[in-house]
C-alpha cells in the first residue's frame, strides 16, 4: 500500500494532542451509499477493506486514514441532450422561447430524472497523520481531492488546524539552483526528469529519461528559465518528481525498500497492510525530516519558539 504521492500539511503538537478521539469521530462519519439524488457522498472508510470496520490502524505515531467517495458518472453531453429536448418540447407548447429562470427548472427535472439511474463510482484516498513530527500526509497530487480530505478530517474532529507547507527558501529557485550548479544536499541525486518554464514568455519544456546535467537542459537554464519540477533520488531507496508547489509525484520505492519488505512472508492481508504502512512510514520520515532543512519548513508550534 505505498503512497504514489505526497501532498503535505502540518500541525502543530497541541493539534496531534487532540487526535486521541480519532478513531469515535471517524465513526460517527463513515462512508454511507449514495443516495438516489445525491451526486456525491464522501465519508470514511477502513483501510482494510469493505470487510472490514476498522477505521483507522496506528502504528508507533503514525495512524492510516482511508477516506472514501462515491461519485455518480452522469456526463454532460447526456444531461444537455435531455435538457434540449425537454426545453424544445416545451418551447413548442407555448409557442415561445424559454427563459432563464425555466431553463434552470427544467434542467432540475432532468437532474432528478438522471441521477437515479447514473452508475456510481467508488475512490479511495489513503493519508496518515504523522502525531510526532506533525505531518498530514495525503496519497494524492491532487489539490482538490487533498483539500477535500482535510475537509473530511475537520468535520469529524469538529476542529483540525493543518496549515500548507510554509517554506523559508522558495522552492522554485532551490530547484533551479540544484539543477542548474548540479550540486544537490547530501542523499540527494538527479534523476531524469524535470519541467521547465519561462516566467515572463510561458514556454515550457518537459524532459523525460533525459540526462539532466547535459548542455541542452543547461541552455534552457541560461536562457531565463526556471524549474518547476524536478525528479530526484533519495538515498538510493526512493525517487519522486518534485514540484514548486512541494507536491511530491511519481513516488517510487526503490528495489532496496521493497526487497526488505519482501524478505519476511505474512500469513494475512492485515499483516501485509501493517508491514508496508511500518516500512513507508519509517523511510518518508527520513524524507520529510530532509524537507524541512532543505526548505526550511517548521512545524506550525515552532514558529513561534
Amino acid at each position: 500500500m505505498f503512497f504514489r504521492n505526497l501532498s503535505l500539511f502540518r500541525f502543530s503538537t497541541a493539534v496531534a494532542g487532540s487526535l486521541k478521539t480519532l478513531d469515535a469521530a471517524l465513526a460517527g462519519h463513515a462512508l454511507r451509499a449514495c443516495g438516489p439524488l445525491e451526486v456525491a457522498t464522501h465519508g470514511f472508510v477502513s483501510p482494510f477493506g469493505p470487510e472490514s470496520e476498522i477505521l483507522s490502524r496506528t502504528i508507533d505515531k503514525a495512524t492510516l486514514v482511508t477516506l472514501g467517495s462515491e461519485d455518480k458518472l452522469l456526463p454532460a453531453a447526456v444531461v444537455n441532450a435531455e435538457l434540449g429536448k425537454r426545453v424544445r418540447k416545451e418551447a413548442a407548447r407555448r409557442g415561445r422561447p424559454l427563459g432563464g429562470r425555466q431553463r434552470r427548472a427544467i434542467k432540475a427535472e432532468v437532474m432528478d430524472a438522471l441521477l437515479p439511474q447514473a452508475f456510481v463510482r467508488p475512490s479511495r484516498l489513503n493519508a496518515y497523520l504523522d502525531t510526532k513530527n506533525g505531518w498530514l500526509v495525503l496519497d494524492t497530487a491532487s489539490r482538490k481531492a487533498a483539500e477535500m480530505a482535510l475537509t473530511a478530517l475537520r468535520e469529524a474532529l469538529g476542529s483540525f488546524p493543518a496549515q500548507p507547507l510554509a517554506a523559508a527558501e522558495t522552492p522554485r529557485a532551490l530547484l533551479t539552483e540544484w539543477l542548474g550548479s548540479g550540486k544537490l544536499p547530501p542523499g540527494l541525486a538527479l534523476d531524469d526528469e524535470c519541467e521547465l518554464r519561462d516566467p515572463a514568455g510561458g514556454a515550457v519544456i518537459r524532459c523525460r529519461k533525459q540526462e539532466l546535467e547535459s548542455d541542452e537542459v543547461r541552455a534552457h537554464l541560461k536562457q531565463g528559465k526556471q524549474v518547476y519540477q524536478l525528479g530526484v533520488q533519495f538515498g538510493e531507496r526512493m525517487s519522486f518528481v518534485l514540484g514548486e508547489d512541494l507536491v511530491l509525484r511519481k513516488l517510487r520505492f526503490l528495489d532496496v525498500v521493497q526487497d526488505s519488505l519482501d524478505a519476511e512472508g505474512r500469513d494475512s492481508a492485515e499483516a501485509e497492510l501493517d508491514a508496508s504502512f511500518a516500512l513507508m512510514t519509517l523511510e518518508l520520515e527520513q524524507l520529510l525530516a530532509g524537507m524541512e532543512t532543505w526548505f526550511g519548513l517548521q512545524r506550525p508550534d515552532a514558529q513561534h519558539d
